[in-house]
């Protein structure tokens, strides 16, 4: 997106003043041969233009995110500045460019460089151009066409490759697969555990699922489940849910998958309004149990979709129609629009392009975002039993950072 600046300017600078109510303004210019970077010293940000672009810097910015040894520590990569320490009217007596970096003198001499790079590639115009989540959109058409290929168990286990490639795939269409794994709970933990941390919930580390009403869910019997993500009633929903069917006697029971970001972006589409009202008006969800042993009350309140503020990328779906409880978080006069919203996505996710269906087998290890992809289940007669976990988000996504993949 930015271009390579040439680190050698040639170019004299030029100064010049303007008076504008009480304060100067300096705007100062450098130019090479190759290519260019000029800025304007305006009354609280630098305007730098780089590459093309043209990117504006608080000047309280650019003093805390200073990188010289007594404002950050390179080892840990934390700051050492108090931020608070900053004056907020703070601004550079001196601004250059040499050698393709931005130098700044502040007024008690410190002295702080940035390589234009850095600036380019960390200001708020970039962000807002890129997403966060580089990924595929699908419904079952464009999946099956795909051919996206499963991990295999003893590869998986032992190549980093083989893992590297199922975590792009779980990035990129929101689950992946891992084949022949051993039906037993132990090898589900252990194929897991190569991935990252198990995260531990009300419903333990590992669970085994069969249709025995042991805990006050439906899917601990033998109905069809709609879509849905899991945990919606947590106010940070589970971020990967994973299945092993290691027992199948039965008809039925395959696994639905919906892309719900594909079916919002088409939302977004055809309605905007209906989409901004579902990522803004907070919904709650709640688990209620007494079972057994069991007691839990949990509440979460969010809204359907979650969106990045500065390029509107969707980055969570909270779906759950029946762990929905009472709506009284959103006023009256737009309590009627939130339901034709949330119709109008109900619909476009119900489509019958948009279902992939699954048949969970013995050996076959299903991961899926829980924050994107929704999963669903037939009834089913015989005898189903599952045992899976949910994970960590965080410790997924460093995983996939620690092959240089964008996560």
């Amino acid at each position: 997106m930015f271009a390579s600046l040439n680190r050698s300017f040639k170019a004299a600078l030029k100064q010049t003043h303007v008076l504008s109510g009480n304060w100067r303004q300096i705007t100062q210019t450098r130019a090479c041969a190759a290519s260019s970077a000029t800025f304007h010293s305006r009354e609280d940000h630098l305007e730098l233009n780089y590459g093309g672009t043209e990117m504006r810097f608080n000047y309280v910015w650019l003093r805390d995110h200073c990188r010289s040894e007594s404002s950050y520590n390179s080892k840990t990569n934390q700051r050492n500045l108090d931020t608070a320490t900053i004056h907020l009217n703070i601004r550079p007596d001196k601004t250059s460019v040499e050698d393709g970096q931005l130098v700044l003198t502040w007024p008690d001499g410190h002295v702080t460089k940035y390589s234009l790079s850095w600036l380019a590639e960390n200001s708020f115009e970039a962000k807002k151009q890129r997403p966060v989540q580089p990924r595929v959109l699908w419904n079952a058409d464009i999946y099956d066409k795909a051919k996206v290929p499963a991990a295999k168990w003893e590869k998986f286990m032992s190549s980093g490759d083989e893992l590297k490639m199922f975590l792009q795939n779980y990035l990129l269409y929101g689950f992946a697969l891992v084949e022949d794994v051993p039906p037993t709970v132990e090898d589900t933990q252990a194929v897991t555990e190569r991935v990252s941390i198990i995260r531990e919930t009300t419903y333990g580390k590992m669970w085994s699922l069969t249709a025995d009403f042991s805990r006050g869910d439906t899917a601990y019997s033998t109905l069809s489940l709609d879509r849905h993500t899991d945990t919606s009633y947590f106010h940070e929903p589970c971020g990967i849910q994973v299945f092993h069917c290691i027992k199948h006697v039965a008809t039925g029971g395959r696994t639905l998958l919906v892309d719900g970001f594909y079916a919002a972006e088409k939302l977004r589409q055809r309605s905007p309004e209906n989409f901004e009202l579902l990522s803004r008006l907070p919904i709650p969800h709640e688990y209620v149990e007494k079972t057994g042993n069991h007691t839990n009350h949990i509440t979460g309140i969010g809204p359907v979709l979650n969106i990045y503020p500065w390029n509107n990328e969707i980055y969570m779906l909270r779906y759950n129609n029946s762990d929905r409880t009472v709506i009284n978080t959103i006023p009256h006069d737009l309590v009627q629009k939130w339901y034709v919203a949330h119709r109008e996505l109900t619909t476009e996710m119900r489509r019958p392009e948009n279902e992939l269906w699954v048949k969970l087998t013995p050996g076959k290890v299903l991961f899926i975002d829980n924050w994107r992809v929704m999963h669903g289940r037939e009834s089913f007669t015989g005898m189903r039993q599952l045992c899976g976990c949910y994970m960590t988000r965080d410790d997924v996504l460093s995983a996939a950072r620690g092959f240089g993949l964008l996560a």
